[in-house]
């Protein structure tokens, strides 16, 4: 196998390098006048057409605050027009919080995510570590209004969409906002000092862990609001963006990552529970893997399954690969088993010879069962969040949030 797809060879190191500088130049045209975030097309132009979406924005702040600590040229005003697009045109000054997305036409859409919001925790997170004047004020702000209206300390849980003027909360309750939650809160926790974040995602991960467990490790993605799983919802729509039918594979992925950050930063010194936890984030890759790798007989890994295993949506979207990376270098690195190793080549080079567009740049956003790229889902390119941290989070410390651990250098040595 080519050296540039093997972990800690000096290829590797370059050929990632190579990827990252790629990414933070494609998506540069992404800030609108206001400076919320573009949908960006196939060769990173924006398409205008669609909505800019906050959590995009939010994104964009993490990124190119990474981007400012490995040396990214044209970083730092690009943190300001995203943090000036959530303190201005995306925040809703009158009821509060953040609009889930601004429309073409100058309106926003008529509801208030979860999953939005944690975001802008990150990227307050992000703002802040990038020494932006206004950080710490969005970063304050963004975790008063995630207390106040999404965190449940009783459940230990945090709920899904409110209505704009946070008077009518659904009844849907789901993991993906309280998996970016985690995300969220380990890297506000790893900012500011407060352990009572890290102590949350505690809540969350046991919970999950629970579930995944009672369930062969495939991880009910979908619940009422008592936090019953609801394993039929979706059923008629199961390439949803953000809701799918059945099991999604990519979650059990990135779910592992989190869960082996969270285990390693809370356990540093009981090395008891944190075993258990990896553990269970071993099981998480594998069943994701087993069900989604290679299932259909083409590589890549499925977007979804049924709960027995099958694939059902076999389209393979980018970030799954990313969190595929990331997880797999983390476990190598944590329990030396070859096995992760061979996983981690493996997914480098069907990055490289199906998803990466050397072209136009970026990664394909989604690919279908033949691996021929396909818009159904993710037209476009619009997202460089996951693809930039697969580039660093298999060479950086796994115990600490990614922008935190590129800014102290934190390298992972072997």
């Amino acid at each position: 196998m080519d050296k540039k797809y093997l972990l800690d060879t000096e290829e590797n190191k370059k050929f990632l390098e190579e990827i990252r500088k790629d990414l933070l130049e494609f998506g540069c045209q992404f800030p609108a006048v206001d400076g919320t975030c573009y949908y960006l097309g196939d060769d990173g132009t924006p398409w205008k057409e669609y909505n800019r979406e906050t959590y995009a924005t939010s994104r964009m702040v993490h990124v190119y605050t990474i981007g400012k600590y490995i040396g990214y040229k044209g970083s730092d005003e690009l943190i300001d027009l995203a943090v000036k697009g959530l303190m201005g045109a995306a925040r809703d000054k009158k009821n509060g919080g953040w609009y889930s997305s601004l429309t073409p036409g100058g309106g926003h859409t008529e509801n208030k995510l979860c999953y939005a919001h944690a975001f802008v925790i990150l990227a307050g997170s992000g703002a802040v570590l990038a020494g932006h004047p206004k950080g710490k004020e969005l970063l304050e702000n963004a975790l008063e209004i995630y207390d106040r209206y999404f965190w449940n300390e009783e459940e230990g849980m945090s709920c899904d969409t409110w209505n704009t003027e946070f008077t009518v909360m659904d009844s849907y309750r789901g993991l993906n906002a309280n998996m970016h939650t985690v995300e969220a809160f380990l890297a506000a926790a790893d900012v500011t000092g407060n352990e009572k974040y890290r102590e949350r995602c505690g809540k969350i991960i046991k919970r999950v862990v629970g579930w995944a467990s009672d369930n062969e490790w495939r991880i009910p993605e979908h619940y009422t609001s008592e936090w019953e799983p609801d394993m039929e919802c979706n059923k008629e729509n199961p390439d949803d963006q953000f809701k799918p039918y059945g099991a999604t594979p990519g979650h059990g992925l990135e779910w592992a990552r989190l869960i082996v950050q969270w285990s390693l930063s809370t356990y540093k010194h009981d090395k008891e529970n944190a075993k258990a936890y990896i553990t269970a984030a071993e099981n998480l890759f594998e069943r994701a893997i087993e069900d989604g790798w290679n299932s259909d007989g083409e590589p890549g890994i499925v977007y979804t399954t049924d709960w027995n295993g099958s694939p059902i949506v076999h389209d393979r979207m980018h970030w799954v690969l990313a969190e595929a990376i990331n997880t797999a270098a983390v476990l190598y690195r944590i329990t030396n088993k070859k096995k992760y190793y061979d996983n981690y080549a493996d997914f480098m080079m069907y990055l490289d010879e199906k998803v990466l567009d050397h072209e136009n740049g970026s990664w394909f956003h989604q690919m279908n069962r033949i691996n021929v790229p396909n818009g159904t889902v993710w037209p476009g390119k619009p997202d460089l969040y996951h693809a930039i941290q697969s580039t660093l989070i298999p060479y950086y410390t796994p115990d600490l949030s990614i922008a935190v651990a590129v800014k102290e250098g934190k390298r992972y040595y072997r």
